[in-house]
């Protein structure tokens, strides 16, 4: 006897993931970033992400392919939800009625909001840049070299104004943004020492008013 198809349209084949593709993707990237930052590439494993995204392993073949395309898909997915902070940079330094070094207090502190609203890229960065070759490439490529590009100028500005000690602004720039993802993204670990991260807006307002001290 011939199976009645379900309404709503054709049955779905049997093995087919079922999410809708661009949430499916979305979900899956999202996974994946977690996974990768947490266990590293070579430890990840396709099927791992796909166990923690609840979906099918297929899922990974039929939108990526491969662990090295999902992993590159997580890197282009991180320069999308970083490209609004670096066009604000843009935006802040051609602002002629700010002061130079509100320009990159505005900038820093913009950085500091999306790190608490994606705290994982964080980790994600701090595990992969210990790879060495093609992914550590691209990571330069993708994300050190255009956040540096853009926030640099920034630095130098306030430095040229005199509104900031002069220094290198690329060592500056590393020990403002590093520390401040790294603190938030293990916060777990200062629990231990600090109620901070149970408090998650009087953690950003402190790390903010900390980060503009620290400038001098």
């Amino acid at each position: 006897m011939n199976k009645t198809p379900r309404s709503g349209g054709t049955p779905r084949r049997r093995g087919r993931p079922s999410a809708d593709c661009a949430q499916g993707a979305d979900n899956l990237l999202r996974t994946a970033r977690r996974t990768f930052a947490l266990r590293g590439y070579e430890a990840a494993s396709v099927r791992e992400i796909a166990r923690a995204a609840g979906v099918d392993a297929a899922l990974i073949a039929h939108h990526f392919g491969s662990k090295e395309a999902l992993w590159l898909a997580v890197v282009d997915q991180i320069v999308t939800l970083t490209d609004p902070m670096r066009d604000l940079a843009i935006a802040l330094r051609a602002d002629a009625a700010l002061r130079p070094r509100r320009r990159l207090e505005l900038a820093l502190l913009d950085f500091i909001d999306r790190v608490f609203e994606h705290p994982d890229i964080g980790i994600f960065f701090s595990t992969a840049a210990t790879e060495e070759g093609d992914r550590l490439d691209v990571l330069i490529d993708k994300l050190v070299r255009p956040f540096h590009d853009v926030f640099l100028p920034l630095f130098q500005d306030a430095m040229d104004a005199g509104e900031l000690r002069r220094c290198d602004p690329a060592l500056l720039f590393s020990l403002l943004t590093q520390g401040i993802s790294k603190t938030v993204a293990y916060s777990h670990v200062m629990r231990a020492v600090s109620t901070l991260p149970d408090e998650p807006e009087r953690f950003k307002r402190e790390l903010s008013e900390v980060t503009l001290q620290l400038l001098g």
